[in-house]
């Protein structure tokens, strides 16, 4: 078939490729038209039996190629060509290309693994990389390679690096060769003022492009809120004849194909998210704004919570998005940055899988019964990542001890939801469903709204009592959008489980995010998993002792809360029965500067009850002091240090000898002070204990003799009176006499050291350091010794001390 498109050259090699090897890359650019010329162009080839799957990673954009298709052969969706999404199917036994969302095609094979009456599956704008299409994928993989060695595979994308995906399929790359009409790139002359907000800097863009321009146009902004405010700015602005068309995902359908349908008069300008950039075809649309950025998901497995963050575009988005603009005609993408800071953009965005809460993926890979390694992904999950997952999943009861899928597993996985809301709407029936679908849907109520969530279930219950009685304002497109959601799980709850008030619902969803309000004025909380969060002053719920969080802004230190339900201790007490337990615990506290020994029931992090442990173990008490003794220091007496300097001294002889330094020491308190630590809880206990003992303890008594052998606590005089050497500097020290020291003809040492000598006058001031005794005899003796006799006569000055016999006694009287 020849459609008069760019991807009309690329058809021929494309099914020569596939018959050959039964897979292929398709890289085409934006405006080629491989989205709906590829699928109808296999469907005449005729070497597939089967229906021709193609998968799209939005709902809007499944249905808009799949009434391309159909309008192309003549027909209406549903005949040659159908589609299927999440709560809409359009599909008979006539159909030969169904297209379909990409979480679709893991349920169909998760039913039905060898793909019964599938002959091949086409994963379009696959450079999304989103988590579904890189599972799909791999999945296909495997049963190609173990069940169905006939199905197709052709991954279709526009600006992905498309070598390494070649390889991981072992099948050849076709390329389709650029858009159909030119696209003029104009860059900003100088970067965006810091302060400018990116609202005004695009609107007033938007202005210059309308004069300077004709057509359509299409602006990228990262989110609903920067469209609705670039809406605000634009409406008293615009020229005659220019009409705002908003285009995100969360609007509902008839408003999106407003969006994309050709404007009845006049211009349109279409302001849209990200969601414009795939296998959409926006009518006539001659000039593209890019704002530069995008808004992406961030999950932490620390905190195991997901932020959405605005980040800069990528190359690949910006190509994309420019792209749009020559689709029918040659056109022009303004940029809202320089042509220098083009240069500093990523080449590409993150793969879902990198960046994602792998919760679903991990119920997933357990119902295939495989590990992520066991699977061919373009790109493995983060290890740490995964983990986090399959714990949130034990945690559900969906997986068990040995990370198998469970029973209720099994139903979780048979649900349309994230596997928190999933456990939450087994378990409470039919009664969930407003709730289930109020949390997997964006907030109704605007962001200046309290955190309570019985706000929210309030307005989709009844909205118009709601809007008589708060003064909140209310996204209603949005509320109509859950209520259809809520509706259709309704259907799939089984209607015989138990019933739950909501805030016990929203406990059984998020087990780990139970908070209990800390000590003090500000509503900080501690939350089940460990986790910190802190609520506004002034919310309604501040002064709520338990909270169910819901929704945060996801930062990973201290979490600020966004949606939140009061919960009593009562209900968490009924639901968590079996995970609460009693804890003793001893520990010290660096406020009391003392071990606590306490009894607390807890649930996870929280504290139910806490009580004094007045039997308390005293090794128990020992170990937590060893932490007090950490927080405090080790406050060695002088006898203890000399002891540890006496042993560092014979270690540096080379002696083996335990480590005394202070590092070591504090590493391994459990292990040399633990036993002598009894009856000390505080730090005053501390203060008076003496370490010496403890680490003479650590010493063998054939280590004990080598040491004082080697570094001995005290010098013997030619007296033989013993004097302590003091190891505390970089030479071991003495201070006596010098008359004390006649007839020592070699110098003292300690350890292979010589001992510094101080020598003392008769009234004990010094009169010589050294670190050579006979040098100090053989030279500087003399002066002293001439000094000396006139001052101090009635003590003995020989003219030859090492001939001297030693002394400390005056000469006698005459």
């Amino acid at each position: 078939m020849q459609s008069g498109l760019p991807i009309d050259s690329a058809l021929v090699p494309l099914i020569n490729a596939l018959r050959a090897h039964g897979r292929a890359v398709l890289q085409a650019p934006p405006g080629a038209g491989k989205t709906t010329v590829v699928p109808l162009a296999l469907l005449e080839a005729g070497f597939t039996q089967g229906r021709i799957l193609m998968l799209e990673p939005r709902r809007l954009a499944a249905r808009a190629a799949a009434e391309r298709m159909a309008e192309t052969l003549g027909e209406a969706t549903g005949q040659t060509v159908g589609y299927r999404i999440r709560g809409e199917t359009r599909v008979s036994k006539r159909t030969k290309i169904e297209v379909v969302t990409e979480g679709i095609l893991t349920r169909m094979i998760q039913s039905d693994p060898e793909l019964a009456g599938i002959g091949a599956v086409l994963f379009d704008e696959f450079h999304e990389r989103s988590l579904n299409a890189d599972l799909g994928l791999a999945l296909c993989l495997e049963i190609a390679g173990a069940l169905r060695d006939d199905l197709i595979l052709l991954p279709m994308s526009a600006t992905l690096d498309a070598e390494p995906l070649a390889k991981l399929l072992d099948a050849p790359l076709i390329t389709s060769e650029g858009r159909a009409f030119p696209v003029e790139t104009v860059w900003l002359d100088t970067p965006l003022p810091k302060a400018k907000r990116l609202e005004d800097a695009t609107s007033a863009l938007i202005l210059t492009a309308l004069a300077e321009t004709t057509g359509g146009v299409l602006v990228f902004l990262p989110g609903e809120g920067e469209i609705r405010r670039t809406e605000a700015l634009l409406k008293p602005k615009l020229p005659p004849g220019c009409h705002l068309c908003p285009l995100f995902g969360a609007m509902p359908f008839k408003d999106q194909r407003a969006a994309i349908a050709p404007a009845a008069s006049g211009r349109k300008v279409v302001l849209s998210t990200s969601i414009a950039e795939t296998s959409l075809t926006i009518e006539d649309i001659r000039v593209v704004i890019d704002a530069g950025r995008a808004r992406r998901t961030r999950f932490d497995p620390s905190s195991g919570m997901s932020r959405l963050v605005t980040e800069r575009v990528t190359k690949a988005e910006a190509t994309q998005r420019a792209g749009r603009a020559g689709r029918v005609a040659p056109g022009r993408a303004y940029r809202l940055w320089t042509r220098g800071e083009d240069g500093a953009l990523a080449a590409f965005p993150p793969a879902e899988i990198e960046a994602a809460d792998l919760a679903n993926l991990a119920l997933e890979l357990a119902l295939w019964g495989a590990a992520p390694a066991e699977l061919p992904f373009l790109t493995q999950p983060n290890p740490g990542a995964y983990g986090e997952a399959q714990a949130l999943l034990g945690m559900l009861g969906a997986l068990d001890g040995e990370n198998r899928i469970t029973d209720h597993g099994k139903t979780l996985a048979a649900l349309p939801l994230h596997p928190r809301l999933a456990h939450m709407l087994a378990l409470s029936g039919p009664e969930a469903a407003p709730l289930a679908a109020l949390l997997a849907d964006r907030d109704p109520l605007a962001r200046t709204a309290p955190a309570d969530l019985t706000l929210r279930l309030e307005a989709l219950m009844d909205f118009n009592r709601f809007s008589k009685t708060r003064p909140y304002q209310v996204n209603r497109p949005a509320l109509a959008r859950i209520r259809e959601e809520a509706k259709r799980l309704a259907r799939q709850a089984s209607p015989t489980a138990p019933s739950h008030a909501p805030a016990e619902m929203a406990a059984l969803a998020y087990p780990d995010r139970i908070g209990q309000r800390r000590k003090g004025d500000a509503p900080r909380y501690v939350l089940s998993g460990g986790k910190g969060a802190v609520l506004d002053d002034a919310d309604p719920l501040a002064a709520a002792p338990f909270l169910v969080v819901t929704d945060t802004d996801g930062n990973p230190r201290e979490a600020r809360i966004r949606q939140a339900i009061a919960i009593t201790q009562t209900d968490i007490r009924a639901l968590f029965a079996d995970q609460i337990a009693w804890h003793d615990l001893c520990e010290w506290s660096k406020r009391d500067r003392r071990v606590l020994a306490r009894r607390q029931e807890r649930f996870g992090a929280l504290v139910l009850d806490d009580r004094v442990w007045k039997v308390a173990p005293e090794d128990a008490i020992a170990r937590a002091m060893c932490d007090g003794v950490r927080d405090l220091g080790l406050q060695p007496s002088d006898a203890a240090n000399r002891l540890r300097a006496r042993v560092a001294l014979a270690r540096e002889a080379g002696e083996d000898l335990p480590d005394m330094s202070d590092d070591i020491l504090l590493e391994t308190l459990e292990t040399w002070l633990l036993p002598h630590l009894a009856g000390v809880k505080t730090a005053q206990d501390w203060k008076g204990f003496d370490l010496l003992p403890a680490l003479r303890a650590m010493l063998s008594w054939d280590q004990q003799q080598r040491v004082d052998r080697l570094a001995p606590p005290a010098f013997t005089t030619p007296l033989g009176r013993r004097i302590p050497i003091d190891y505390s500097g970089d030479h071991p020290e003495i201070s006596l006499r010098l008359q004390e020291m006649f007839g020592q003809k070699t110098h003292p040492t300690v350890a292979g050291k010589p001992l510094r000598v101080t020598l003392l006058s008769p009234a004990q001031r010094p009169l010589q350091t050294t670190l050579d005794l006979p040098g100090f005899w053989a030279s500087s003796y003399a002066d002293v010794r001439k000094d000396m006799r006139g001052r101090y006569p009635k003590h003995p000055w020989p003219e030859d001390p090492t001939e001297a016999d030693p002394t400390l006694r005056a000469k006698p009287r005459t």
